[in-house]
């Protein structure tokens, strides 16, 4: 090609069909999309969302779920978010209170519920990172918190993807696991505005985990425009 001619690149127009009663939802910030993805099955995920929330979780327009919580896993809460989610879910299942046997044998069965990958806890040893990987044949994703984890070791004991909560520190992670890897899946945080979402994505992150509103904060503003009717 001549260095002279000129490459136009044509935009794609995107068809796009709302309904009345479910044009308001969670829609996530559209730069997720400069993100490459994670290809799991032949499907790609660029966008997930972290919630437990069924309401939020049923009106997202999120590639994915990632739902893990404070709390010992349980199978009622993994079969009630697989029922509410359209999208496929990334279920927690322990690593730190919940560990060992139970540990896996919750990854089965969240497994046989459907669910497209598990999330462990940053507490997790490698060990139960590679039983996983013996158990189950869907990703085992770990979290990591911190720049000084021994992420090598994370790979070898079988990590398929590394899931990056860091806070402000996650840019500085996602650079380190980057040095190591160039090829590992990583999910990160990537905040609530885009540029620190751009950010994170030019650091070397594939999909961005992204944080929604609470019920209570986007019913505080549908609260606000009825008060006004009045």
């Amino acid at each position: 090609m001549d260095s002279n001619e000129k490459v136009i690149k044509k935009v794609k127009y995107v068809p796009e069909i709302k309904g009345v009663l479910r044009s308001n939802y969670i829609e996530l910030p559209s730069c997720i999309a400069e993100a490459s993805g994670i290809k799991i099955f032949g499907k790609r995920f660029k966008s997930l969302l972290f919630s437990t929330d069924v309401a939020i979780i049923k009106n997202t327009n999120a590639d994915a779920i990632i739902a893990v919580y404070p709390f010992t896993p349980q199978l009622v809460i993994t079969q009630a978010l697989m029922l509410a989610s359209d999208v496929p879910v990334f279920c927690g299942v322990g690593g730190g209170m919940t560990t060992g046997k139970r540990s896996i044998n919750i990854a089965l069965h969240a497994e046989f519920q459907g669910a497209i990958g598990v999330v462990v806890n940053k507490p997790t040893p490698n060990e139960i990172v590679t039983e996983l990987k013996n158990t189950i044949d869907i990703p085992v994703v770990v979290t990591a918190v911190s720049e000084d984890e021994d992420f090598e070791a994370r790979l070898e004991a079988g990590t398929d993807i590394i899931n990056v909560s860091g806070a402000s520190k996650t840019v500085q992670i996602v650079k380190k696991i980057r040095e190591i890897s160039k090829t590992v899946p990583i999910i990160a945080t990537g905040g609530n505005t885009a540029d620190s979402i751009l950010r994170t994505i030019e650091a070397g992150a594939n999909a961005i985990t992204y944080t929604p509103p609470s019920t209570a904060e986007i019913f505080t503003e549908t609260m606000k425009k009825y008060r006004g009717q009045l």
